[in-house]
């Protein structure tokens, strides 16, 4: 089972995603969320389709929302009931799956 992160995972993996990757903070819950746009629905898509690949290995699945060209994602992690290392490790993943997209 996944623990949720220590205060010092939180300092060392989840504070560099917030503040130079652009991930935020999840009001009322322990969830980070970030939103991409990209140029339209098929590449939008094809993102979604690697990220789902690799949620899949990991058995980790995340909460998302897509209209057209963007895609709207949250990390948190069932099992613990907040955020885990399964989270960090994923929304790196996502970063580099969506390096052509403009991250929000």
């Amino acid at each position: 089972m996944a623990k949720l992160l220590t205060s010092e995972e939180r300092a060392s993996k989840l504070q560099p995603l917030i503040k130079a990757g652009g991930w935020a903070l999840v009001d009322g819950r322990d969830a980070m969320a970030k939103s991409f746009v990209f140029a339209d629905f098929v590449q939008a898509f094809a993102f979604m389709t690697s990220v789902a690949l690799k949620a899949e290995k990991m058995d980790h699945h995340p909460e998302w929302f897509n209209v057209y060209n963007r895609v709207d994602i949250t990390l948190s992690t069932h099992d613990c009931q907040g955020l885990s290392s399964r989270d960090v490790a994923l929304a790196e993943f996502i970063d580099q799956a969506a390096s052509p997209a403009k991250q929000h």
